[in-house]
C-alpha cells in the first residue's frame, strides 16, 4: 500500500470509529426521527455523523471530494479522489432499536474504488479493504464461502424505498431464489449484506435501487475477500452509479444471476 493509500485508510478508519460512537451514544435513545420519504428515516446520528465524516476528510484531505447520503457532494468538482460515504446505513433498524447498522465509507480514486470501511459498533466489527490487500474484520483475514451450488447457498436481499412501484419484478425474483437456495434473508443494511457475504457467513446477496454509498465500500469487501460483484446482467467493472447489483463467493455467481433473471423478474426494472 502507497503512502497516500495508508494515509487515507488511517483516516476512514478513524473517522468510522468516531461516527460509530456518536451512533451507540444515541441508540435506544433517541427522542426523534424525521422521515425523508413515505418510509425513509433519517435521524439527528445521520446528521452528526455525517457532518463529523465531511468534516475530518476535508481536514484530511482539503483537495478531495465527498458524496454522502444526507448532503451530497462536498469539496473540489476536479478532484481525483471521492470518498462515497453513508453515515448510518440501516437507519430504519437503528431507529427501531435493531443492532444491524453501520457506517459505510469508500474512496475512489478517478472512478475506481480502492478502499473501503465498513464499521458496526453495535456488534463491535469492523470490516476493512484496500485493493490488492485483501478484506478483514477486526485485523483478521476474511475470505468468501466456498458453498458451490445455490441450491446450498443462504443469500441475503434488500428492497427499494419505491418498493411499490416494483412489487411483481421483487416478488419474482424473490421467489425464485427462495425455491432455489438454502434460505434468504433480509438484514435492511446494504453494507452488512456485503460484509457478511465477504466474510462467508452468506454466500449471495442481490438488490435492485441501491445508491453509491450503499456499495463503494462493501463492494470492495467482497471482491478482495474472493468473490464477484456484478450488475443484474454480468456487466463488470462494476458500475457504483448503476441501481442493480450482485455479490457472491463467485462459484454460484452465474447461476443467481440466471435464477433473478427469469421472466418477470430482474430485468423487468427499468434501467
Amino acid at each position: 500500500m502507497t503512502h497516500q493509500y495508508e494515509a487515507i485508510m488511517a483516516t476512514a478508519r478513524r473517522i468510522a470509529l468516531e461516527a460509530g460512537a456518536i451512533q451507540m451514544r444515541y441508540f435506544r435513545n433517541l427522542d426523534r426521527y424525521e422521515k425523508k420519504g413515505e418510509i425513509d428515516l433519517v435521524t439527528v446520528a445521520d446528521r452528526e455523523c455525517e457532518e463529523l465524516i465531511h468534516r475530518e476528510i476535508l481536514g484530511d484531505f482539503p483537495d478531495h471530494a465527498v458524496l454522502g447520503e444526507e448532503g451530497g457532494r462536498y469539496g473540489s468538482d476536479t478532484a481525483d479522489y471521492l470518498w462515497i460515504v453513508d453515515p448510518l446505513d440501516g437507519t430504519t433498524n437503528y431507529a427501531h432499536g435493531l443492532r444491524l447498522f453501520a457506517v459505510s465509507i469508500g474512496v475512489t480514486f478517478q472512478g475506481r474504488v480502492i478502499a473501503g470501511v465498513v464499521y458496526a459498533p453495535a456488534l463491535d466489527e469492523l470490516y476493512t479493504a484496500t485493493r490488492g490487500g485483501g478484506a478483514f474484520r477486526n485485523l483478521q483475514q476474511i475470505r468468501v464461502s466456498e458453498t458451490g451450488t445455490l441450491q446450498d447457498a443462504l443469500l441475503v436481499t434488500g428492497f427499494p424505498y419505491d418498493r411499490a412501484d416494483h412489487v411483481k419484478p421483487l416478488m419474482t425474483m424473490l421467489g425464485e431464489c427462495v425455491k432455489s437456495s438454502r434460505g434468504i434473508l433480509r438484514l435492511g443494511a446494504a453494507a452488512l449484506d456485503f460484509a457478511m457475504v465477504a466474510a462467508g457467513h452468506l454466500d449471495g446477496f442481490y438488490e435492485y435501487g441501491l445508491k453509491p454509498w450503499d456499495m463503494a465500500a462493501g463492494s470492495l469487501l467482497v471482491e478482495e475477500a474472493g468473490g464477484r460483484v456484478t450488475d443484474f446482467h454480468g456487466e463488470q467493472p462494476f458500475d457504483l452509479f448503476g441501481k442493480r447489483c450482485v455479490a457472491t463467493n463467485g462459484r454460484i455467481h452465474g447461476e443467481l444471476l440466471r435464477t433473478i433473471t427469469v421472466d418477470g423478474g430482474a430485468h423487468s426494472f427499468p434501467r
